[in-house]
């Protein structure tokens, strides 16, 4: 197990920024309450070793004007999905771990992320033997005229109207379209 202490302000945030959320779904708000029971445990459930569950952060990155998504062909499950992924003991955030998550797997310099998440979903993964990702999303803005580049994490990176979204798409990744398109215009109007 890995040192408790490493995710400790990591637990902080997300216990939080979790109890102080509103959620965008019923749906969400029930993962949101499933997601602070698990961090009942402390700031173990931070971490990918938690065989039980672990927090991860994800990230729906938008253009500016927002008529369009950057979505990745995951190279394990070849779905397309939003950037996104494990915690690691430098984050300090969850906000800033779906920032970096986003930076490394777009390859885009100059992302910003809204500190708000827009969703959460807990889906089962292969982690440790098989787990549960409670997945805290947040939407990300791309500066004007970003380029993308492919990690070694996807098959591919593509802007996809948010009406338009392509096949096969992970669950759950349509359902924070809406939810991020109005993190844009409120922060445009804000």
């Amino acid at each position: 197990m890995p040192d408790t202490e490493t995710y400790a302000d990591l637990h902080a945030d997300a216990t939080a920024v979790l109890s102080r959320w509103t959620a965008t779904s019923p749906a969400a708000a029930a993962n949101r309450d499933r997601t602070l029971a698990l961090l009942a445990a402390g700031p173990v459930a931070m971490s990918r070793a938690h065989r039980p569950g672990h927090v991860t952060a994800s990230a729906l990155v938008l253009d500016p004007a927002g008529d369009r998504v950057l979505l990745c062909l995951h190279g394990k499950f070849r779905k397309w999905v939003q950037l996104g992924g494990h915690c690691e003991p430098g984050d300090r955030t969850l906000a800033a771990a779906a920032l970096r998550e986003a930076t490394e797997e777009s390859g885009i310099a100059g992302l910003v992320v809204d500190p708000e998440p827009i969703d959460v979903d807990i889906h089962p993964v292969a982690c440790q033997g098989g787990s549960l990702h409670y997945d805290v999303r947040f939407a990300v803005l791309a500066p004007a005229g970003a380029t993308e580049r492919v990690s070694a994490e996807s098959e591919a990176l593509g802007w996809f109207p948010p009406d338009r979204l392509p096949e096969p798409l992970a669950d759950g990744t349509v359902q924070l379209v809406a939810p991020a398109l109005a993190t844009l215009v409120r922060r445009v109007a804000g």
